[in-house]
């Protein structure tokens, strides 16, 4: 199936489907005892997304506490440095907690208070999806556990101290590589054993179904508010949407407003040190079908078949798979996807930062690296990227690993 086969004015009623597969992609691979608990939600999600009392709460949140909507900048030194082309960035970086992430984070602990739930239980990589939640778990009196790698929370000290800080328990994860896969892996072997109080909130587009399509949902008002505003800016729509993929949550909430338009739609995966397997974590560009995490999707898979290891200078991004609607979109020829190495993101981490007085997170610092090297590329184009969040998170670590590169 290709992309011009498909009725984009119906996709998002049709996709998923009621199993929750976009094509072959997603579905539910979950033991006995976490069955029942996933129908619970999902029986839960599509009674309450339907509930006008829902949806209204949930806009009143964003609008009062979460600083909705968010603008849209024209980098416009950025933009006259590489040429004709114009860069603008959708700014979730200005949203409350500093990410995208506070989007679905509110949505899944407004449901979870829906369905008499006590606790949230999630993994986190960059923090920011941590986080994010203990935010929401703070402003709706829930308890909250974050599972978080060794490294990563050596990495991210800034938003360790923030989740404590709100009131979450940071729980540290030493095994394997320590970083966002073993979390994930923590995070849900929690969860089956205390499903009947707590919910499990995931931090992406990604896991067993209904995830995929509740993050799906939740970010999609990154990409209705953007194409509004790119509207009303200049009178089109954009010729390109760049946004980062790790498990893929800001991306399909950007990319998802667009699907049906004239756009170019690029998603930038991280390259990290260089095409080795183990330097990379770009699984949509170099992986193979595979289940992980509960989920059927596109993965990173060592000689035995297992998820490979993954690095990546941006701990939100290295992740050995990505969401099951990423895939298919890739599949199908809708959406293009690319990577960005490690060096060239930080070049544009400081590039955004000088030139614009925006300190983006490494993570976001792909796809503005995407949109600068579309820039010399291009003679005229217009480029939005979903600056996904702000850097501050990332400061020590850039410090430490590459200096301020003042000037002399």
């Amino acid at each position: 199936m290709k992309f011009n086969e498909i009725d984009f004015d119906t996709y998002h009623r049709n996709y998923p489907n009621e199993a929750g597969y976009f094509g072959k992609y997603g579905g539910a691979y979950l033991p006995d005892d976490l069955k029942k608990a996933m129908k619970e939600i999902t029986d839960a999600y599509y009674t309450i997304c339907k509930s006008s009392k829902f949806v209204g709460e949930l806009r009143r949140i964003r609008r009062e506490f979460q600083g909705r909507p968010t603008p849209i900048s024209h980098c416009e030194r950025l933009s006259n440095k590489y040429g004709n082309v114009q860069i603008y960035v959708k700014r979730e970086d200005l949203n409350h907690s500093g990410a995208h992430k506070l989007n679905h984070c509110m949505g899944e602990a407004l449901l979870a208070k829906y369905m008499g739930k006590k606790k949230i239980i999630a993994e986190t990589g960059a923090g920011q999806h941590g986080v994010a939640l203990a935010t929401a778990a703070a402003y709706f009196g829930l308890e909250c556990d974050i599972y978080m790698g060794a490294v990563d929370i050596k990495k991210q000290a800034p938003n360790v101290a923030r989740m404590k800080i709100l009131g979450a328990r940071v729980v540290e994860v030493t095994e394997g590589l320590q970083t966002l896969k073993e979390a994930v892996d923590a995070a849900f072997a929690a969860y089956s054993k205390e499903y009947k109080d707590c919910i499990y909130c995931i931090g992406s587009a990604l896991g067993p179904h209904p995830f995929p399509t509740m993050v799906r949902d939740f970010q999609s008002v990154v990409g209705i508010e953007a194409r509004e505003q790119f509207l009303q800016m200049t009178g089109e729509l954009p010729d390109n949407v760049v946004a980062c993929v790790g498990g893929g949550s800001n991306s399909i909430g950007m990319f998802s407003a667009f699907l049906n338009d004239p756009v170019n739609i690029i998603g930038v995966e991280p390259l990290g040190r260089g095409t080795k397997l183990g330097d990379h974590a770009a699984s949509l560009t170099y992986g193979n079908e595979g289940i992980m995490h509960g989920f059927n999707s596109i993965m990173l898979k060592d000689a035995n078949g297992e998820p490979a290891p993954v690095y990546s200078v941006a701990s939100g991004l290295d992740y050995p798979s990505s969401g099951p609607e990423h895939a298919f979109l890739k599949d199908i020829g809708r959406i293009k996807y690319d990577t960005v190495g490690d060096d060239e993101a930080i070049d544009a981490f400081f590039e955004l930062s000088r030139l614009e007085g925006i300190i983006p997170a490494i993570e976001s610092s792909h796809a503005v690296a995407y949109a600068i090297r579309l820039a010399k590329q291009m003679n005229k184009s217009s480029v939005l990227v979903c600056l996904s969040g702000r850097g501050d998170k990332d400061l020590d670590y850039v410090i430490e690993h590459y200096g301020t590169r003042e000037k002399k």
